[in-house]
């Protein structure tokens, strides 16, 4: 009897181990790989760069998950996290982007995927195709909707341009389908690690320090400074750099504020690149317990003033339930926030297109319950008074 039982043990001891084994080794390449080697070497003359990592030029006090969010988490949030009904969306194919043009269009395929047209370039922005934001469907965050532009009926790009490297902007299945169909890839520096690991070739990579610029044409991607983190994995968090994005051509100004807290930051950039003619600024997965990691609708419409924005269009929100306020909370609290300031604010629905001219302001999402900027106000921590002020 107690051999069996022994016998019996062993059997299940070694099913979970293989099991774990199997789980591991599917969720492995997902994960990417840290840098190494002569890209550590460059990483390491990074500004941004301090005691083995990186790090944000303003501390950030409620980065990633704590036992008070962890708790947040199992409690619940609003009833409304996710659609109810299927999300209206414009289906486009490869032909809608022909032929090339030279001035602004922006295309938003939902969440922070975007395409970008302009200067006779054409950028595709944070491309996460894959059904989940993470390395597997067990862990896995499911998108709402399919992307309203499929991978096979993408249009000929020129780069992909990548903010950081987190889920839902770095997709390892999206990549391995257009690592040998895109050019050239375009990131913040370390993120490169992950793509050659996937297959990407080296010479296809440029990885950039905030503030350096690669050229394309008539075209100038400038990676600008962001307040967030990076990690895919337990052991690799802040080893790669995140940033914002400027597109500068000689007839049009395009910022994107890729994954960002509030801070002096966005001053800087409009100083330094602005008046910009567009903003594409993140607005949703925020949280009162991780104010340092996104900003929320309201302290996005600041950051587009900050860079003295034109049109703004809110992006990063409507597509993953990644925190726990309602899925349509961030279109409408921008909405307010914007017209109160007076500025124009773009709401394309998935697939729609946005130029200067031509843009959406109607609600294309259903009428839920939301919470307003009184019940639950989002104000990154260490901003000096005049940000503060101009949130009130």
């Amino acid at each position: 009897m107690k051999r069996r039982l022994l016998k019996t043990t062993a059997y299940l001891l070694g099913l979970v181990v293989s099991l774990i084994v199997l789980f591991m080794a599917h969720i492995w390449n997902p994960m990417g790989s840290a840098p190494s080697g002569e890209r550590r070497d460059r990483i390491s003359q990074s500004e941004q760069y301090r005691d083995g990592k990186f790090d944000n030029k303003l501390p950030s006090v409620s980065e990633g998950f704590s036992l008070s969010i962890i708790k947040k988490y199992i409690k619940g949030g609003s009833n409304y996290r996710k659609p109810e009904a299927n999300v209206s969306s414009l289906n486009r194919t490869a032909t809608d982007f022909s032929p090339r043009r030279k001035d602004l269009r922006v295309t938003w395929l939902g969440h922070s995927t975007m395409i970008v047209e302009m200067e006779d370039v054409r950028i595709l922005i944070d491309p996460v195709f894959g059904d989940y934001a993470s390395p597997n469907q067990i862990l896995g965050i499911k998108r709402f909707y399919e992307s309203p532009l499929s991978l096979d009926n993408l249009p000929e790009l020129d780069a992909v341009v990548i903010s950081h490297d987190h889920y839902d902007h770095l997709d390892f299945s999206t990549i391995k389908a257009l690592k040998d169909r895109v050019p050239q890839f375009v990131v913040p520096l370390g993120v490169g690690s992950h793509l050659e690991y996937w297959g990407v070739e080296a010479s296809k990579i440029v990885e950039l320090d905030w503030w350096e610029e690669f050229v394309i044409r008539d075209l100038r991607l400038i990676s600008t400074p962001a307040r967030h983190f990076s990690g895919r994995s337990l052991t690799d968090r802040n080893a790669t750099l995140w940033s914002g994005w400027a597109f500068i051509g000689s007839n049009n100004r395009l910022f994107y504020s890729g994954d960002s807290a509030m801070g002096p930051h966005f001053s800087e950039i409009g100083e330094r690149l602005g008046p910009f003619d567009m903003t594409l600024m993140e607005s949703g997965a925020y949280d009162p317990l991780w104010t340092d990691v996104h900003m929320g609708p309201e302290q996005a419409v600041l950051a587009h003033q900050m860079v003295k924005g034109g049109l703004l269009v809110p992006v990063h929100w409507g597509l993953f339930d990644l925190a726990l306020h309602g899925w349509t909370e961030p279109a409408e609290r921008i909405r307010i926030a914007a017209t109160k300031q007076g500025i124009p604010v773009a709401f394309p629905m998935p697939g729609a297109s946005v130029t200067r001219e031509e843009y959406d302001s109607e609600a294309w999402w259903p009428d839920t319950p939301w919470d307003s900027v009184t019940r639950v106000p989002i104000v990154s921590t260490g901003l000096d008074a005049s940000i503060v002020d101009a949130l009130k």
